[in-house]
């Protein structure tokens, strides 16, 4: 633990917009006093960067403003002072490598995104695409905007942390290698293509690891260390009168039900048999390549449970009671350890004003399968593929479009006690966890061939991501909470530590 009390620390280096109240973090021969008063003195132009950045959609799913949301991805890292540039083509939407070489002996892999999720402008209490600055009851004033805090606020964030060193005069600490992409919210379907760029893996090879920026603390200050993520499928089923060879092949009158048959009805019946009456996953040996949690994991999971206020976690995530009227502890394990096949969306038929008596022709369902080690993108389609066939669902189409394996990596690697050790010498205790029940296209870094640690790291807090009034917070008014300065510093402190681990 740091010598400075918690609050202190947090009440002094966090709350954006303040002074420091008490000394910055030193480093051995690194006084970071200089690049963290940069931070403050720059503090305007970072948030306009911000917003700036919010107000250009890049929807991967619609393809709107992709061409647009890379360049502006490419001119944000020229300007920070990335030496090298480029767009990398892909069989989707284009990447970005760039690499800004400070001379140093050590090198860190950063990952980005310039994509964000769909939205409909009218659930949200401010226009999603204008990056207001709103105050957040209890936290303070934060910036509004679809990609607030997946990932743009980080990510900005990050790029004020090397503005902020090259306005203080200083050298980067270790020379960077960043990869972007504009489809991870479809799933990353061609971000391998990317990294198996020679030139770009010949970059990778020599890192310490890659991280991704993430704004880390929940709502009451906690901080947790993510040592993996889970893998990801997300799929259709599409179910139709033609391909069946039952039912209509368009749209009839809904009187013919009793002598017609429902492709919707098939569907869902289909998608009745994936899940057992929980609502966990009952395909057919799908759960056969699980990787227990270790004692180690089971370790972390109890400390987490003792740290984590329930209470909390439940309003964020606005519910009441945990699946199976699980206990906290064992939410958590859950979290981490249990795949999952979850129901996106479902679309059949009409559904707009009044009633439409009809028997629709076709049906779909948008699926996310959650992975866990050891499981497989490919193992898991496979299952399901055949699991459907001996059900009798061998006619619904599945449409795969995109997807990934889960990542681990262990806790005693330098780019992983890094961030202890700044999150500490902050006064912030972090929770380490075994794995995030949320996915990224991490397994790109940590299989085959680089074989690299990753993970996320960075002080602040956002919440709502994938849903209405997403927000980044930038002026804390909870001394537990960093603002988007303190968000700043951390990255900047991380890099020197990363110099020096």
């Amino acid at each position: 633990m740091a010598t400075l009390p918690r609050r202190t620390f947090l009440a002094g280096a966090l709350a954006s917009g303040a002074g420091l109240l008490v000394p910055p973090p030193r480093l051995a021969g690194a006084d970071l006093q200089p690049v963290h008063a940069e931070v403050e003195r720059r503090h305007g132009e970072a948030v306009t960067r911000l917003q700036e950045w919010i107000r250009q959609p890049t929807i991967a799913a619609e393809g709107r403003g992709i061409a647009e949301g890379c360049d502006l991805q490419m001119r944000l890292l020229r300007e920070a002072g990335f030496g090298k540039v480029e767009r990398v083509p892909t069989g989707g939407h284009p990447g970005v490598f760039a690499t800004f070489d400070a001379g140093a002996r050590r090198a860190v892999g950063v990952y980005f995104m310039y994509d964000v999720k769909q939205v409909d402008p009218r659930e949200w209490s401010s226009p999603p695409w204008e990056a207001r600055l709103v105050d957040v009851p209890g936290l303070g004033k934060a910036v509004m905007g679809r990609g607030a805090v997946n990932q743009k606020g980080p990510q900005a964030a990050f790029l004020a942390a090397l503005h902020a060193i090259r306005g203080a005069g200083r050298k980067l600490p270790v020379n960077v290698v960043l990869v972007a992409e504009g489809e991870e919210e479809i799933g990353s379907p061609h971000f391998q293509e990317i990294v198996e760029k020679p030139e770009v893996r010949a970059a990778l090879q020599g890192a310490l690891g890659v991280f991704m920026p993430s704004a880390a603390q929940g709502l009451d200050g906690t901080v947790q260390i993510t040592l993996g993520g889970k893998g990801v499928v997300e799929l259709e089923l599409v179910a139709s009168g033609e391909r069946w060879g039952r039912g209509p092949k368009k749209d009839i009158h809904s009187g013919n039900r009793s002598r017609v048959d429902s492709p919707v009805w098939h569907l869902v019946q289909a998608l009745a048999t994936l899940v057992n009456a929980d609502g966990d996953p009952a395909i057919d040996g799908y759960l056969d390549a699980v990787r227990p949690l270790g004692e180690a994991e089971r370790t972390m999971l109890d400390a987490a449970a003792r740290r984590m206020d329930e209470g909390t976690a439940k309003s964020a995530l606005g519910v009441e009671r945990w699946a199976r009227n699980a206990s906290f502890r064992q939410s958590l394990e859950d979290l981490c350890s249990r795949p999952t096949v979850n129901i996106e969306g479902l679309v059949a038929g009409y559904t707009g004003p009044g009633g439409m008596t009809i028997l629709p022709h076709q049906g779909a369902a948008k699926l996310d399968l959650r992975l866990v080690p050891d499981m497989t993108r490919a193992g898991a389609v496979e299952k399901l593929r055949s699991h459907l066939a001996r059900r009798g669902f061998g006619d619904i189409e599945l449409r795969v479009t995109g997807g990934y394996d889960p990542t681990t990596t262990p806790a005693d690697v330098e780019l992983i006690r890094a961030q202890a050790a700044v999150y500490r010498r902050g006064g912030v205790d972090p929770i380490e966890f075994p794995r995030s029940g949320g996915s990224w296209p991490g397994f790109v870094f940590t299989g085959a061939p680089l074989k690299l640690p990753a993970g996320h790291f960075g002080l602040g807090h956002g919440l709502r991501a994938h849903a209405p009034d997403e927000y980044y917070l930038i002026e804390s008014a909870d001394p537990k909470l960093a603002g988007f300065d303190g968000a700043v510093r951390s990255f900047a402190d991380y890099l020197y530590q990363l110099a020096e681990v």
